[in-house]
């Protein structure tokens, strides 16, 4: 068996208000190569746009690859690597508090992501200087105000 490539995910997620107009900015590389992807929302969440960069990034992989994906968000590192989300999965999306857990359906799409690939996680603190955790909030910040924003369908507020 070949050794996986090593691909390299930013994200960032936005939100103009919480809820609100929202965006997600990811940004992919691996060597040379770079790949920036963003999409705004007219209606989501803050946390919703942060799984999505995440969620995106990987959708655009097309074969298994070992990923790092860096975000600003400890509520998508901690949700995956606390094992957090797979609990709620495995008690039907209720969390221990007997809660029904938020965003089940993206965060069943980044577990389900995380099966197909080697995915580690790594947290950095939000606009403090980091380049891609910059450009990726830039990407996001604009997709919130795109003039093209779409309906985010799993958003129920």
């Amino acid at each position: 068996m070949s050794e996986l490539k090593h691909v390299m995910i930013y994200s960032d997620g936005a939100c103009s208000g919480n809820p609100g107009p929202g965006g997600y900015g990811t940004v992919l590389t691996h060597g040379e190569k770079t790949m920036e992807l963003s999409a705004g929302y007219v209606r989501t969440t803050n946390n919703r746009m942060e799984l999505m960069g995440a969620i995106e990034g990987l959708k655009a992989l097309r074969y298994p690859c070992k990923v790092t994906i860096t975000t600003d968000s400890q509520y998508v590192v901690n949700g995956i690597t606390k094992g957090w989300a797979r609990g709620w999965r495995a008690r039907g999306w209720i969390k221990s508090d007997k809660q029904p857990a938020i965003n089940p359906d993206l965060w069943g799409q980044l577990l389900d992501l995380c099966d197909v690939h080697d995915v580690s996680f790594e947290w950095v603190r939000g606009h403090a200087g980091h380049p891609m955790n910059e450009r990726c909030d830039e990407l996001a910040v604009a997709a919130a105000k795109s003039p093209d924003r779409k309906v985010d369908g799993g958003y129920s507020g």
